[in-house]
């Protein structure tokens, strides 16, 4: 226990006190968070998961336009949290900007919910179901959408990290439970999704879109209870200044010393003799070889100093220097995880509009919603991370020595090999169920005699992946990211999500283009009974084959973070 009952991290209480050690923090604080997290992820999965229906039959969009709007949509869900976690590592800190953009996340939903049921904002429908939207209603809708995709930019960054805040790094027993949290916190994103992906599809194709989206509205509002109810518990870690403006620093000091020698002894190197570090809210980092032109920066000349104190933009400390290098080692890894995401994004889009040209039927009158396929990959999330957490990760340990089994790059590795079967096995299926097209000359029919059950096996085993390179990234970005950038590094690790989707829709532009010259009808026409859509599919296991290639080279290549050692 640290010292006088004090956590050894910077941690403080809501208050800005220095947060007791048996009062705060750890498994106490975790259920609001986990909490918080389940049903913001309910609200936006009850958005994602059926928003390709939505756009095609409510706003009446082609195939094309309307995947590329939810991918467009999706990415920037991923893109925003730049913002918010710059935010809050330099000047609001976690707690306050998950508080403050959740405020803006529901007023996102109010109005989508408004856009979908009130009488001149919600679509108006024929007898015969088909829609139609003016200009005035359509900007009212994407309105909303994108305040929603504001609002997540200040959570997704922060939540994860503020969760593996509870647990003191300088306590081993504590540090040993923090990665069991990324897996739990992954587990309740699941929920969330699993009931969103049951019940509210359901609702949302049988009762109506206006309660469809206003379940997910309700579920954001509990949220915000849930994580406003565990302030008293919460540690909160102190705020950096800007990490922007500290990398800027280096790199200013660095080609100011272009002609410098770094001396071989790397202890001469300048660093605060303090026992904390110049960083505020991070701990002292030893010094590593890679990318040594950035040693420059912490070269001492006699010009550095001004008036006995060191100008930071000529010279810096040798942490300042290995917090950059952290975040230049880790996009090499953050690149690879690109083709991932655009993988799984194929979940909300074309895996649902491959699901609408099969047999719906559950029973003899029920039907299934295609977009509920997707609480397969939910259930299939649900089942792996406990056999991951208290099977897979002993039985690993007693091979590798490790004592969570695998590294983290080692997992992230696992995740990415059995993304290729997801994709090989959803091209297979769409070429049997092209076969029988042809076979029975099933073009103009609307669902083909084969059941949609077909798809739950490309659903189950994303889910698998998603299980080891998701939140194998999750625990990598946080642990390997400097202290006072947690934020930072865990939006970063999103931003993949961000470009996987947008790779989708350049991807998905390119096809189309490409595929129907001269008349032909391409790879994924409205009447996906006359397409190739199972080339799309093989187009992405290719590339995921060739992701993978690099990931294990620059897997092989990366050096651990590595943090001074306290004496005390």
């Amino acid at each position: 226990m640290a010292e006088d009952g004090f956590t050894k991290d910077g941690a403080t209480d809501f208050r800005g006190n220095p947060a007791i050690k048996k009062e705060t923090g750890t498994w106490k604080a975790c259920p609001y968070i986990l909490g918080n997290e389940c049903c913001e992820r309910l609200a936006y999965y009850g958005i994602n998961t059926n928003l390709v229906n939505y756009l095609k039959f409510q706003l009446n969009q082609s195939n094309a336009v309307a995947v590329n709007n939810v991918t467009n949509w999706s990415g920037t869900c991923y893109v925003m949290p730049l913002l918010g976690a710059f935010l809050a590592d330099a000047y609001l800190g976690r707690y306050w900007t998950i508080a403050s953009f959740s405020i803006i996340y529901v007023f996102g939903m109010t109005l989508l919910t408004l856009s979908a049921s009130i009488h001149g904002l919600k679509p108006s429908c024929d007898r015969t179901n088909v829609c139609h939207t003016t200009g005035l209603r359509t900007s009212v809708f994407f309105l909303g959408l994108y305040l929603i995709a504001l609002g997540t930019g200040g959570i997704k960054p922060c939540v994860s990290s503020f969760g593996a805040d509870q647990f003191d790094d300088s306590d081993e027993n504590e540090k040993k439970k923090k990665s069991s949290f990324f897996n739990w916190f992954y587990f309740s994103i699941n929920i969330g999704a699993l009931i969103a992906a049951s019940v509210l599809v359901w609702i949302q194709t049988n009762v109506g879109w206006g309660w469809g989206f206003g379940i997910p509205a309700v579920a954001m509002a509990v949220s915000v209870v849930s994580f406003f109810s565990g302030t008293r518990l919460y540690r909160n870690q102190r705020l950096g200044g800007s990490p922007l403006t500290r990398m800027c620093q280096v790199l200013v000091a660095s080609f100011r010393k272009f002609h410098v020698e770094v001396p071989h002894d790397k202890s001469l190197l300048f660093e605060t003799a303090d026992h904390e570090s110049a960083v505020i809210g991070s701990r002292k980092l030893d010094h590593t070889d890679q990318l040594s032109f950035l040693d420059k920066a912490a070269v001492e000349t006699p010009s550095d100093r001004l008036k006995g104190s060191a100008n930071q933009w000529k010279l810096c400390t040798v942490t300042q220097v290995e917090e950059f290098k952290s975040i230049i080692r880790l996009l090499p890894v953050w690149a690879t995880g690109i083709i991932f995401a655009a993988v799984y994004s194929q979940m909300g889009t074309l895996f649902v509009l491959q699901g609408n040209t099969m047999d719906l039927r559950m029973g003899k009158s029920f039907e299934i919603p295609s977009a509920s396929l997707s609480l397969f990959d939910t259930i299939s999330v649900i089942f792996w991370v406990p056999i991951y957490d208290r099977a897979i990760v002993p039985f690993a340990r007693r091979f590798t020595g490790h004592k969570n089994g695998f590294t983290q790059l080692q997992r992230i590795a696992i995740g990415l090999v059995i993304s290729i079967f997801a994709m090989l096995v959803a091209g297979t299926l769409e070429l049997v169920r092209l076969r029988e097209v042809r076979k029975h000359n099933y073009y103009e029919l609307k669902h083909v005699p084969m059941s949609i059950f077909w798809q739950v096996p490309q659903y189950f085993i994303i889910g698998c992946a998603e299980v080891f390179t998701f939140i194998g990234q999750l625990e990598f970005f946080y642990e390997q990211a400097p202290d006072a950038m947690r934020s930072l590094c865990s939006a970063l690790s999103l931003t993949t999500a961000a470009l996987g989707n947008y790779l989708s829709t350049f991807l998905v532009n390119i096809v189309r283009d490409m595929s129907t010259r001269h008349g032909k009808p391409g790879w994924i026409p409205d009447n996906l009974n006359h397409g190739h859509l199972h080339y799309f599919f093989w187009l992405l296991a290719v590339l995921s084959v060739l992701n993978l290639g690099v990931y294990l080279l620059i897997a092989r290549w990366y050096t651990y973070k590595k943090a001074v050692v306290s004496s005390d």
